[in-house]
């Protein structure tokens, strides 16, 4: 296959593979977009951000994030706190709500693309993680996030 043709071909896999994800957001978890579920667990990984970090991080417009912010705080998911060694600033942390649904949807995902994924060897399971891992951890043509 040549070069062209396998970008095209894993451009339009991705794509779908997207779809797929939204798409099993919903049935996992009905309030909970694939944005908002990237952003819980962003804010879990990091112990709590600011929204302009989330924004940064993702490459998102701020109003963006703002919106979906507002919706998981509503949610009762999400709540700001004053930062300890700049008050003028807001962190984004995880209510005890938020861990939970997570963690819920987080298992039922895992155990969703492990279905997905049950016929495959280890060597291929391998591969493809680190073919992941790479292609995620590409900064993009000016350094930031693609």
């Amino acid at each position: 296959m040549e070069a062209a043709t396998a970008v095209e071909t894993i451009q339009r896999e991705m794509t779908v593979f997207a779809r797929r994800a939204r798409a099993s957001a919903g049935r996992l978890h009905p309030e909970l977009s694939l944005v908002s579920y990237t952003l819980l667990g962003h804010l879990e990984e990091r112990d709590g951000c600011r929204a302009t970090d989330l924004a940064a991080h993702y490459a998102l417009d701020k109003s963006t994030v703002s919106r979906q912010v507002t919706a998981l705080e509503r949610a009762g998911l999400v709540e700001r706190r004053q930062d300890p060694e700049d008050h003028r600033v807001q962190v984004l942390h995880l209510t005890g709500a938020g861990r939970r649904i997570l963690g819920q949807v987080t298992v039922s995902r895992r155990a969703a693309v492990g279905e997905r994924l049950a016929d495959w060897s280890r060597e291929d399971l391998e591969r493809f993680a680190g073919y992941l891992v790479r292609y995620n951890a590409w900064p993009g043509p000016a350094g930031g996030p693609q």
